[in-house]
């Protein structure tokens, strides 16, 4: 983590940095109540509140209820309480917002299940009331200190509304057995009181940035047809419903910015527009696609119509390359943002959760296809999922964080692990290519998803683990490895040369066929050509190339390793120094 610290003072000088001060819109701009223009960097709390199945591995089961039904079914009810009530503890801490504000990031959008602030309108004693619970506005008042002891603002989502509010399932948690919120006016009346609540309990909170009323609504109000709601043309019921929320936290709350989203997943503002509130910001979200300024011109568009700030308000679960660009069009175009998720199980977040020993057990029963394990044995598993969640025992991803701060403000590049060459023999892992952007600290030919472009089926890492990068990482025997490199791909590493003198350098590959063959760069200069590296038959069986023999200077010096004929696999780089 120390390696990012030096970056943080200039993330916060460029952000404005957080004072205390009450945000509110002035034109297009977010600002404070000196009328500094903020810069909101932030980071969603997926998983914690509200988990969705595909964030650990779980996307048979989609919903949150879904997921507990299934963990009910093999501990029982006191032990799934217990779970949940360790969940909510450990998933989130004072120690994950102290590092997100390390690491240069000023604001939190907190994603909120109705569920912790309220009973559902089934479970009401008494039809048409509202009873509050204590439990979600004490964790939001414990996220609110962490938030103001880092000088971050806090912004609330509200995730999972009463009913749920689309046709996608799992981001609302959404029972479709039960009436949604569109279809039930005792729903509709909760997520109104519920909103007058909180902003009635947060009026006075300069540390909260801003009410995002409703999470991605997705539904087809005028065609049935249309579940996503993405050609919806007039959205009555959605603006109808926003509206009356606004007046509820008008009533009690004259302060504070409220966030709306369009139909079609925040996107879609047909009918929806113009604003109803003189404090409004327009949120939209956007995933796999192109990070050009045609994606984004409808948004740059209502802005300009209607002289309203925008804000990225989710955005990610892609490469590094695809966040570094997404990024840069949005500050480009003064533009705030909030990423998804901090952390879950998977690399192209800052922290990933590790699966637990006897995990898979778990999801081959859930899923089907496997036998059901013992009660204590499910417990063990889920016990130390809990203490997997705990930031300390995260995997950190220092690449991802990188390409999302420091890489936005340049092509610079910095060591992924410190490497010393000196007396004694030394590898480096070729998975341990310098930290920056591609063409920068690597080249790769597929760096990206842009899954919702037609035609286009990049994925940047297909091995989908270790790094976020463009680069292909999978794992053998005897650790990560780079995979199928192609033609003119590479990698840079930044090493420590502790003595002059000569050095044996060879490579470790492996490769199915014949032909493969590397350039090694020392400090921009060439110094091996076309080293043909062995066949070995298959991609786990692994060979020494023949060595070259080179003269190194101490010091801090470059490498760069280039595939001048592709098909192989790399897992490192020898050196040994000649005595």
């Amino acid at each position: 983590m120390r390696i990012f610290l030096s970056c943080v003072l200039f993330v916060l000088i460029f952000s404005g940095g957080a004072n205390g001060q009450f945000l509110k819109t002035r034109g297009t701009a977010i600002v404070n109540e000196r009328g500094d223009t903020v810069l909101l960097r932030g980071m969603g709390l997926g998983g914690w509140m509200l988990q969705e199945g595909y964030m650990f591995r779980l996307s048979n089961l989609g919903q949150q209820y879904r997921i507990r039904e299934k963990i009910l079914d093999v501990v029982g009810p006191e032990k799934t309480k217990e779970f949940y009530e360790k969940w909510l503890t450990n998933h989130t801490t004072r120690a994950d917002i102290d590092s997100l504000r390390s690491w240069g990031f000023n604001s939190i959008r907190l994603p909120m299940h109705y569920d912790l602030y309220t009973l559902s309108v089934d479970d009401e004693p008494v039809k048409g009331q509202h009873t509050w619970l204590k439990k979600g506005f004490d964790l939001t008042d414990s996220l609110l200190n962490w938030c103001k002891a880092n000088k971050m603002y806090l912004i609330l989502d509200l995730h999972a509304a009463p009913g749920g509010q689309g046709n996608d399932l799992p981001i609302s948690d959404r029972n479709p057995a039960k009436l949604s919120l569109w279809e039930s006016e005792e729903n509709k009346q909760k997520t109104i009181a519920l909103w007058r609540k909180l902003a009635e309990h947060y009026a006075n909170e300069p540390w909260i940035g801003g009410y995002d009323i409703i999470n991605e609504p997705n539904w087809g109000f005028e065609d049935p047809k249309d579940t996503r709601g993405i050609s919806e043309n007039k959205n009555i019921p959605l603006r109808a419903l926003m509206v009356d929320i606004t007046k509820a936290i008008r009533e009690v709350d004259k302060k504070h910015i409220v966030i709306i989203e369009g139909n079609g997943f925040g996107n879609n503002y047909r009918g929806v527009l113009p604003p109803w509130d003189e404090n409004t910001v327009i949120s939209f979200h956007k995933y796999g696609n192109f990070n050009t300024t045609g994606a984004i011109k409808g948004f740059l568009d209502i802005r300009d119509t209607h002289n309203v700030p925008i804000w990225l308000g989710e955005s990610g679960e892609n490469s590094n390359t695809w966040f570094t660009e997404a990024i840069m069009l949005c500050e480009t175009n003064g533009i705030g943002w909030a990423w998804w998720q901090h952390k879950k199980m998977g690399i192209n977040n800052p922290l990933e959760i590790k699966r637990p020993e006897g995990y898979d057990q778990l999801l081959s029963y859930w899923s089907g296809k496997g036998e059901k394990p013992g009660a204590a044995q499910s417990w063990s598993v889920l016990m130390q999922l809990l203490e997997n969640l705990k930031t300390a025992n995260n995997i950190y991803h220092p690449d991802v964080v990188d390409a999302m701060i420091r890489q936005v403000q340049t092509t610079s590049t910095i060591p992924f692990r410190n490497y010393s060459i000196g007396k004694d023999p030394v590898t480096v892992k070729a998975v341990d290519f310098d930290i920056g952007r591609q063409r920068y600290a690597y080249y790769d030919t597929d760096t990206a998803r842009y899954q919702y472009t037609p035609g286009v089926n990049t994925d940047g890492n297909r091995g989908h683990m270790y790094r976020n990068d463009g680069v292909d990482i999978q794992r053998g025997i005897e650790g990560h490895y780079v995979a199928d490199m192609q033609d003119s791909e590479w990698m840079k590493y930044t090493v420590k040369i502790m003595e002059s003198g000569k050095y044996k350098v060879s490579f470790i590959s492996s490769a199915p066929k014949p032909g493969g063959s590397v350039n090694l760069e020392y400090n921009g200069k060439a110094i091996i050509k076309e080293m043909p590296l062995p066949e070995t038959g298959d991609k786990d069986t692994w060979k020494q190339s023949a060595v070259k023999t080179i003269s190194l200077s101490k010091g801090i010096h470059v490498f760069r390793v280039e595939a001048t004929k592709g098909g192989f696999n790399l897992a490192g780089i020898q050196f040994e120094k000649i005595k």
